[in-house]
């Protein structure tokens, strides 16, 4: 799913994110939705606070 990207000056790009405790099928699924929402922007990275997500996750496409 794509999820909406979270623009500044939303205060949550300001929060310090928790720690990922356990990889999960919740995790899972935020990642896979990450990297819709990554793909269907054009980009290459994405972390989890700028889709409103307040953990420390983070996507990258290294293909060139």
């Amino acid at each position: 799913m794509v999820r909406e990207i979270v623009i500044w000056p939303d205060p949550v790009l300001r929060e310090k994110c928790l720690k990922v405790e356990r990889v999960d099928d919740e995790l899972r699924g935020l990642i896979d939705d990450m990297f819709e929402t990554m793909y269907a922007s054009n980009g290459v990275g994405l972390a989890a606070p700028q889709v409103g997500v307040n953990a420390r996750v983070v996507v990258i496409d290294s293909s060139p």
